[in-house]
């Protein structure tokens, strides 16, 4: 028998963006800006990309990439659990890779309006398995993404 292990861990990433609330939220909601942030990135190709984005609705990509492994397939199923629009977004989703299942997480993603500009505050509890990512990577994977979000943004 295969040795199971997991590794539970919560992290929060808070940054500010130089657009109002609005503008953050539809990058969230609307599905063709979030696929340009959020799957097509540098150094992925994206196979798939299905976003029903209310709550209950499903969300599913499988990409390949560079990252962290090369040439691997990766698979996000989400389920939105909480949407108050321009303000929470709440969501549970696992990883898979290579359809070998590596993590299961509560995200929320909080939106708080500063006028013109927005504060997006992001928390994340997961259950990392064996062959996983890690919480280290995965953290530094949405910084990443958040990234990308601010590129949107200028847009």
């Amino acid at each position: 028998m295969e040795e199971r292990s997991v590794t539970h861990s919560t992290f929060v990433i808070e940054r500010n963006y130089p657009s109002p609330v609005e503008k953050v939220y539809a990058a969230f909601s609307d599905p063709k800006k979030k696929r340009r942030w959020f799957v097509e990135g540098e150094g992925f190709n994206v196979n798939k990309f299905e976003t029903d984005f209310r709550v209950g609705g499903q969300e599913h990509s499988e990409f390949t990439g560079d990252q962290p492994v090369k040439g691997a397939k990766f698979t996000n199923e989400t389920v939105f659990q909480d949407i108050v629009p321009n303000q929470r977004i709440v969501f549970a989703y696992t990883m898979a890779m290579n359809e070998k299942r590596i993590s299961a997480s509560l995200a929320t993603i909080e939106l708080v309006s500063l006028g013109k500009e927005t504060k997006l505050v992001f928390t994340e509890q997961g259950a990392f398995f064996e062959g996983a990512d890690g919480p280290q990577m995965r953290e530094q994977g949405w910084k990443e993404l958040l990234g990308q979000l601010a590129k949107e943004l200028e847009r």
